[in-house]
């Protein structure tokens, strides 16, 4: 959880649960329900806390009318941003083998900092063994920095003929562009440089090891 250098260590603990648990609120919670939850003994010091919270712009102003604790649209859009930004679009799978139809279906996954650059970013999900001498296996997910040109020895998305992609490692030459397995079984694949697009570079993989 993101945190916000204007609240004392006990602000940022009952920001974060209210954060954490809007979803789960039926109504919203009320001060004793917080006190339950996070175990404080003093309803007064809790009520000086989410004050704090309110100056802060991070929680509603309280009133007889209103019987729960709300975060303020300030908040929420904070944590939505804070959502996004660790997200990249999901877009379907690519084959690291033959090449199959380049079909995107967007969705959103989680990524670390890590794994992804500043640039424009998507994932994949690789289908088939041509990429397994480096280390990339069926089922991986990879991060492509959303990029048209590659330096020779980079792993791309190629789009081959607007209609299929592939990952793998390119090379480029005036008169071809030569798409190479990491697999010892299989044979880099050769074409004229206009039926190749490149979508993209690797720059992160991730694996799952459930089944």
């Amino acid at each position: 959880m993101k945190k916000n250098l204007s609240l004392t260590r006990k602000q940022q603990e009952i920001y974060n649960f209210l954060l954490e648990q809007q979803d789960n609120f039926i109504h919203p919670p009320t001060l004793d329900e917080i006190c339950l939850a996070l175990n404080l003994k003093s309803r007064g010091s809790l009520h000086k806390h989410i004050q704090g919270l309110i100056n802060a712009g991070l929680i509603k102003p309280l009133n007889r009318k209103q019987r729960g604790i709300r975060l303020t649209e300030q908040a929420s859009q904070e944590i939505k941003s804070e959502n996004d930004a660790d997200s990249l679009p999901y877009v379907g799978a690519i084959a690291a083998g033959k090449p199959i139809e380049a079909v995107e279906d967007i969705q959103y996954m989680k990524v670390p900092e890590q794994l992804k650059t500043d640039n424009p970013c998507y994932i994949l999900q690789v289908k088939g063994d041509s990429m397994i001498e480096e280390g990339i296996f069926d089922g991986d997910w990879v991060v492509i920095e959303q990029r048209c040109i590659a330096r020779n020895g980079e792993i791309v998305v190629a789009l081959i003929e607007k209609s299929e992609a592939t990952l793998k490692r390119i090379e480029q030459y005036p008169h071809e562009t030569v798409l190479i397995p990491a697999n010892n079984n299989m044979k880099p694949m050769r074409y004229k440089p206009n039926q190749v697009e490149i979508q993209g570079v690797l720059v992160g993989q991730m694996r799952s090891y459930l089944h």
